[in-house]
């Protein structure tokens, strides 16, 4: 996770906010949870996030990203000043994770991070989510020499973006849980 994470605040009444990440934080004080290694997440850097993303996007999103107040990619997807380094840590947080498991430092890795981004398209922000952050893992996966990867995303609802990124790429498997 990162700090920045927390930065990323659609208002008070959205429902993606700062709390849900805290929340999250919080529970990982418990002393069940005492001897995770924590580690900070670092950027994504644009090679990465253009793997899924077309470049176009990735500088459309990142120049949207005001310095003062709200802006809005769509309906449901806000921004505020701190979105941007938001979006960069959560994407490379995952990145991170995939680069210590491949290289052995890992067995497990949990992202604790925001804005989500299961919704996230290639091109279009959506559903909250401005980068798909588990789509831009899964392409680092293939990067750092995987061949067989599975998403399992285990929301609510549907992520149509990861879903529409890989569902043409036999190496990624990409299921979504049923409960």
């Amino acid at each position: 996770t990162h700090a920045a994470c927390l930065d990323h605040d659609p208002g008070r009444l959205h429902p993606e906010r700062p709390a849900r990440l805290e929340a999250v934080l919080a529970a990982f004080e418990a002393p069940a949870f005492a001897e995770l290694e924590r580690v900070e997440a670092p950027r994504a850097e644009r090679l990465q996030l253009e793997r899924v993303h077309d470049a176009g996007y990735v500088e459309m999103v990142l120049a949207a990203v005001p310095t003062v107040g709200r802006a809005n990619l769509d309906a449901d997807t806000t921004l505020s000043s701190g979105s941007g380094e938001a979006a960069l840590r959560a994407a490379g947080a995952v990145c991170a994770a995939v680069a210590a498991a491949v290289e052995g430092k890992a067995r497990h890795a949990f992202c604790a991070v925001r804005p989500p981004g299961h919704h996230a398209e290639s091109d279009q922000a959506m559903g909250f989510c401005l980068f798909n952050n588990i789509a831009v893992g899964a392409a680092e996966a293939k990067a750092q020499g995987l061949d067989r990867i599975a998403v399992v995303d285990f929301d609510v609802h549907h992520g149509n973006g990861t879903q529409h990124m890989f569902e043409r790429d036999s190496q990624v498997l990409d299921r979504k849980s049923t409960r």
